[in-house]
């Protein structure tokens, strides 16, 4: 079985008398605080489309074009709280990969300590933003495919970039850890400013997104994210375990055929529990997750005495 690196999770001190157990290089409480955060999630949307079921609860919504002319095979049922099924279930894959980095950057928040971890993990609040964005991604592409509305493909498309956007943000974080104020010279770190900047994107894509075509900064946004993870890969100072941005890389290959395969109906058919799209999904959070294993695999140089 493949197991992630112990740099997953940040340390304890090695005196501490209280190490955590650990499965899959993680504390067992970040795998419980995920796996019993997903079962509240489902149960709480179960219950939710069971109150409205037989109700027309998106009729008075701006229709997306994909309700009457859809671009995937999933059987929609119009008269339904979720129009389609598997593609709108299979959002919850980004929600577990988010649950595990907002779990692993309040981990790395409270056990500090290793001199050499990287940049990630000695910086929590990016662990944070990164999985609240996946968490947005998570719920926004699912509210899109539960609904095809308008609304709803807005917010979906809008939702793909800020995971992207913390990915870059990450980079330029590792080489740019601190800022200098310049009348006092004193320093002081960069993050806030990243996070800054991932937000007001974030919201500037989400208002445009209609004056822009969505695919071309979608393309962009991933291949600046691979190229900075592939600088920082050969250049930097720094260990870094490539091989977690190999898998990134062939999961969206994979889910980029599945979607392909989807798109021109030879996939499966329109009834089947397993379509191309619901693939997508969890391909891409694969991916997203696979990056994410990789920026926190940094360890920095020892120091020389």
């Amino acid at each position: 079985m493949q197991t992630f690196p112990q740099s997953l999770a940040s340390k304890s001190s090695p005196a501490s008398a209280h190490a955590p157990q650990l499965y899959l290089g993680l504390p067992l409480r970040i795998h419980g605080f995920v796996w019993s955060g997903l079962v509240v999630i489902a149960l709480l949307l179960l219950a939710l489309t069971s109150t409205f079921e037989g109700k027309s609860v998106w009729s008075g919504w701006i229709e997306s074009r994909g309700l009457r002319q859809p671009s995937y095979a999933e059987r929609i049922y119009f008269d339904h709280v979720v129009r389609t099924r598997a593609n709108t279930w299979s959002n919850l894959a980004f929600v577990v990969v988010g649950l595990y980095a907002l779990a692993l950057g309040y981990h790395d928040r409270r056990h500090r300590g290793d001199s050499r971890a990287g940049y990630v993990i000695a910086t929590p609040a990016m662990s944070l933003l990164f999985g609240a964005a996946c968490c947005l991604l998570g719920f926004g592409s699912g509210f899109y495919h539960a609904s095809l509305t308008r609304w709803g493909q807005h917010l979906d498309v809008a939702s793909m970039y800020p995971p992207l956007l913390v990915g870059i943000a990450i980079s330029l974080g590792r080489w740019l850890r601190r800022c200098e104020r310049a009348p006092t010279q004193r320093t002081f770190p960069a993050w806030p400013i990243l996070g800054g900047l991932v937000v007001l994107t974030s919201y500037l894509l989400y208002h445009f997104k209609w004056s822009m075509a969505s695919g071309t900064v979608l393309a962009t946004l991933i291949v600046t994210t691979a190229c900075a993870g592939l600088m920082d890969a050969l250049f930097a100072r720094r260990t870094l375990h490539f091989r977690w941005l190999l898998f990134s890389t062939l999961a969206l290959v994979a889910a980029v055929i599945c979607r392909q395969l989807d798109v021109a109906r030879k996939f499966s058919g329109p009834d089947a529990w397993l379509q191309g799209h619901a693939l997508w999904h969890v391909l891409t959070a694969l991916s997203l997750a696979c990056a994410y294993a990789y920026h926190r695999s940094e360890k920095l140089p020892p120091e020389s005495d």
